[in-house]
């Protein structure tokens, strides 16, 4: 994934890690602004052919609460793909995370705060693992979290012997999904507040800094002082720890873990991430158009449903929008290097 080429220090100092500007052009607000341009004119659209079901408040409140899962896994992808690394476990630890819970919850009576807190630990041990294979035995991230993400499918289906379990704890479903604040689900809030923190680690921080430079050129940045392979193996444990985040809220959200149903949001998030790259910050994996891109799929998804398109429909926007954003981001970024 290329970046913009802007220079910065790694000296450890707060001022904040920014894209290049884009500069008062046609081009720069295009690429900076046009997702939010391209959102707003979908939510007209589909507003005029659906106004009683498409702009209804419960319509909105449902679209923002139900998708702050995906958002929270979407986020936890775009920090090892800012690194130059990527994380397909992710979904799968988010599967498991939940389906601790629910077993630890449901079957063996753990108060709900444990078993949240053994979902988040395993997250970071699967971060951890994930993180020693691929500094140490210099194995591609991409085989690694494949392999290590098919081993954790296989655990979950063996804890929760191929089965949906069902009747987590009320508590976890209140402060999730059932609890509102201007009619939007808490889980939405969530969500975004992890991503002002990630927006807040990549911009503010020498953390975010040695991040980005990671991610530019690994070599580069240890001949400039920098421990790649520690900055790469923490990446992959914020990843992890997310993904499992993510396992806590989705089982919040259904008050049940299903052994199967996590998987699907792994296409979703790279979509958004790589689609998040060409706005906001074009040019670089960054919170803000992440979670405006999970936003963006999601109401032409929910539009074209309520046209009365089939359910194939979420595949064919998927799958189209992730090749459509791999490619916008490579523009976009061989555009910035060359500025």
């Amino acid at each position: 994934m290329a970046v913009s080429s802007d220079r910065h220090t790694v000296d450890g100092a707060v001022e904040p890690v920014r894209g290049r500007d884009p500069g008062h052009t046609v081009i720069g607000y295009a690429e900076q602004y046009g997702l939010i341009v391209v959102w707003a004119a979908l939510i007209v659209v589909f507003g005029a052919l659906k106004p009683d079901t498409f702009l209804t408040w419960s319509n909105v409140s449902s679209l923002l609460g139900s998708q702050a899962v995906l958002v929270v896994v979407t986020l936890g992808l775009i920090i090892p793909l800012t690194a130059n690394d990527f994380d397909v476990s992710i979904a799968n630890v988010m599967t498991l995370s939940s389906m601790v819970i629910a077993v630890l919850n449901v079957l063996h009576h753990v108060p709900i705060g444990w078993c949240m807190l053994i979902a988040l630990a395993t997250g970071v041990l699967v971060g951890l693992v994930n993180g020693f294979f691929i500094t140490v035995f210099r194995i591609n991230s991409l085989i690694v979290t494949l392999g290590v993400g098919t081993f954790l499918h296989g655990v979950t289906l063996w804890i929760s012997d191929s089965m949906t379990i069902s009747g987590v704890a009320p508590v976890l479903v209140k402060y999730v999904i059932v609890t509102r604040l201007l009619g939007i689900p808490l889980e939405f809030y969530y969500a975004i507040f992890i991503c002002v923190v990630v927006w807040y680690l990549f911009e503010y921080t020498a953390v975010g800094r040695r991040i980005l430079f990671v991610g530019r050129g690994r070599e580069v940045a240890r001949l400039s002082g920098i421990r790649a392979d520690r900055v790469r193996r923490g990446c992959l444990v914020a990843s992890s720890f997310l993904g499992a985040l993510a396992g806590v809220m989705y089982a919040g959200t259904i008050g049940a873990a299903d052994p199967q149903s996590g998987l699907s949001y792994l296409l979703p998030a790279f979509a958004a991430a790589f689609l998040g790259a060409t706005t906001i910050v074009p040019g670089r994996f960054n919170p803000w158009g992440a979670t405006l891109s999970v936003y963006f799929l999601v109401t032409g998804i929910t539009g074209l449903t309520f046209l009365g398109i089939r359910t194939f429909v979420q595949e064919l926007f998927y799958g189209g929008a992730l090749v459509v954003a791999v490619t916008l981001s490579q523009l976009v970024g061989g555009r910035e290097e060359r500025l």
